[in-house]
């Protein structure tokens, strides 16, 4: 049986036993911010690791979601608007496959189009960052805290009803800026981001799952393909790694379930070890001052199982309620 050998090291039986014909050239769709470009330079390091005599080459893309900052992702079309453009990339074969942070994919793909393969997750938790201060404990009353996450936001408004939470969009890059200049006492990132770009001094602290639950994807990696290409599929298999797999499965579930809205505060975070998995939830609004949250363990192999099973527990608390205030009082 093949052993998950992740790291950049290949799978070597999957790979022996390919029956499709390695392609001369393959095209991987990104959008054009560092961090993104990162992972798909990541991607391509492993592909021709797997594959030498492929060609791969990088088409870097500028998406919706790029250009327009000035208003928060629940306002303006959500999470579709990082890929639509890799998407259509695609779809007219400038393209073969695009690379995404996970939590940036919609719930719903398009159809035509699948997630061929999960990447091993990096770091899932969120980082305060900040140039004065420690942590959002040190922060006093009327700091400004800048995210671009309702999640993050109702989380944060939860714990510390004295801060003051602003909108923050733009890439890493422009975040980190905005911080620099004085505009936030401090702000809130992925800690995957931060970590893959080298720029971990960046982190005065990492926020727990405790405190602060991830959202669904988060510090995964995911690789997008045109559906009915199941060669590309196949070549695509090594990297993928079963137990980030699993475990977004489940997360995306809950998700789902709920719409996969950004109007909606929705955390879902699921830990694998051997063939158990735990999966905790919660959904809010966006002030923090009503949440619901869920937890349960179940089978590794049956992920979105346990994802309903989540869901349905949620809904059973004040879900409904919730999901109709952020619907209509969206932040």
């Amino acid at each position: 049986m093949p052993r998950d050998l992740s790291g950049g090291i290949v799978f070597i039986w999957e790979v022996l036993v390919s029956k499709s014909p390695v392609p001369s050239k393959l095209i991987i769709a990104s959008r054009e911010s560092r961090l993104a470009m990162w992972q798909a330079e990541h991607v391509r390091a492993r592909l021709l690791a797997l594959y030498p005599q492929c060609n791969v080459e990088i088409l870097g893309m500028t998406t919706r979601g790029d250009q327009i900052l000035d208003r928060t992702l629940s306002k303006v079309g959500g999470k579709g608007l990082f890929v639509k453009e890799l998407e259509v990339a695609m779809a007219e074969g400038r393209a073969d496959l695009a690379v995404h942070s996970l939590k940036d994919v919609p719930m719903e793909l398009p159809e035509g189009f699948e997630l061929a393969a999960v990447l091993e997750r990096e770091d899932p938790r969120d980082a305060f960052v900040s140039n004065d201060f420690a942590s959002l404990d040190e922060l006093p009353a009327g700091a400004v805290v800048g995210t671009s996450s309702l999640r993050r936001q109702a989380l944060i408004s939860a714990r510390y009803p004295h801060l003051v939470i602003k909108p923050l969009r733009g890439n890493l890059d422009t975040r980190l800026g905005k911080l620099d200049r004085g505009e936030y006492a401090a702000i809130i990132l992925a800690a995957a981001g931060l970590k893959r770009l080298g720029l971990p001094q960046r982190i005065r602290a990492v926020i727990e799952p405790e405190q602060s639950l991830p959202a669904p994807g988060q510090g995964a990696m995911a690789i997008e393909i045109p559906a009915g290409r199941p060669e590309l599929r196949e070549l695509l298999a090594p990297l993928n790694h079963a137990a980030t797999a699993q475990a977004v499965a489940a997360e995306r579930t809950v998700s789902r379930t709920f719409g996969g809205s950004c109007q909606i505060p929705l955390a879902a975070f699921a830990t694998v070890n051997d063939a158990t998995m735990h999966l905790r939830a919660m959904v809010a609004t966006p002030d923090g001052k009503r949440v619901a949250t869920a937890d349960a363990s179940g089978a590794a192999d049956a992920p979105e199982a346990l994802g309903r099973e989540v869901a349905i527990a949620l809904q059973s608390q004040d879900a409904a309620a919730i999901l109709a205030a952020c619907v209509n009082n969206p932040a």
